[in-house]
């Protein structure tokens, strides 16, 4: 092992033996899905991701969930959609932590949006993160899942929430992190996700940012508020901290040491799931008309936990002290 004179020469170290002894430059693929054990040996307890192919195939949803199977299931079904001028959905706009404008509508118009009929100003994204498949979706929960029998015997527990997905292809998920372990399943379409392990954590710049939300105006831009609903919540003070940077464009001069975190681009196709690890850092693309489930498993806040809230401080304090050795 090198010489380590400094933290952010550590915190580098730390990063660069993670990849040699246990993280893969790409996201491995299985064939079938593992048996409880292998999915809590190999894959939870390693804290690595995995596409699993084959895992989903008895659920119905797949060759039923169509634009036309919709609209006539559940067409006339009141659901919660995220409207945004630019695809960003909890994300950092203008120096600002800017949640979407909610609407309630027919499922039946956010398909005529994303068919191109309507003339609605915006980007619609269907992400409530409610369990929303179970409450607002729930007439469609007999044609998929309600949990992953192997995941939840292998963790010891039911999903926290089950939540169901559809969108714009310009619909884009910022770069964050979970406290979940996620499976994240494709009925539709494609996700792209871009993924960074924890022990890049030094790399990836956090911010504290005001909360707000968009709110369309009647001319049919938009404008951005301060979130009334959370004014008791945060004092001026207490602001949302969250990721700034964009790995599709990264400003490198603001954000030079990104340049030492290593991306894993990661496509996963109709029919296959993602376990995305808890505390992995995602961002997320789509095609357009995209749907998927996923399941979020509560993760265990035990020694890795533990570990990771040690490298946040050990991060803080290298970054207010840059030269310190």
């Amino acid at each position: 092992m090198a010489s380590v004179n400094s933290l952010a020469e550590a915190l580098e170290n730390l990063s660069l033996e993670a990849r040699e002894l246990y993280l893969n430059l790409e996201v491995p693929r299985l064939e079938k899905a593992p048996t409880p054990l292998e999915f809590l040996r190999d894959w939870v307890n390693r804290n690595v991701p995995v596409v699993i192919q084959n895992a989903i195939n008895q659920w119905p949803a797949l060759e039923k969930w169509n634009n036309a199977y919709l609209r006539e299931k559940i067409g006339q079904t009141i659901v919660t959609v995220a409207v945004t001028p630019n695809g960003y959905a909890d994300a950092v706009t203008e120096d600002k932590f800017v949640m979407p404008e909610e609407r309630e509508m027919k499922f039946c118009e956010f398909l005529d949006v994303l068919e191109g009929k309507g003339n609605d100003p915006g980007i619609f994204y269907v992400q409530k993160q409610n369990s929303n498949l179970t409450d607002e979706f729930r007439e469609l929960c007999e044609e998929v899942a309600l949990d992953i029998s192997w995941a939840s015997e292998a963790l010891g527990k039911e999903p926290d929430a089950v939540n169901f997905w559809m969108g714009d292809e310009r619909a884009i998920t910022s770069l964050h992190k979970d406290h979940y372990e996620n499976l994240y399943c494709v009925i539709q379409g494609k996700k792209i996700f871009t993924l960074m392990p924890p022990s890049d954590r030094p790399f990836i710049p956090y911010g504290f940012y005001d909360p707000a939300r968009f709110k369309a105006t009647k001319g049919g831009s938009f404008e951005i508020i301060k979130d009334s609903k959370n004014e008791t919540e945060y004092s001026t003070a207490d602001k949302v901290p969250w990721i700034s940077i964009d790995p599709l464009n990264p400003d490198l001069k603001r954000f030079p040491k990104y340049t030492k975190a290593k991306p894993i681009n990661c496509t996963v196709n109709a029919g296959e799931m993602l376990y995305l690890p808890s505390l992995w850092f995602h961002h997320v693309q789509q095609s357009h008309g995209c749907i998927a489930i996923n399941f979020w498993y509560d993760m265990e806040y035990d020694i890795k936990y533990n570990y990771f809230k040690f490298l946040e401080k050990v991060t803080e304090i290298a970054d207010q002290h840059p030269n310190h050795s």
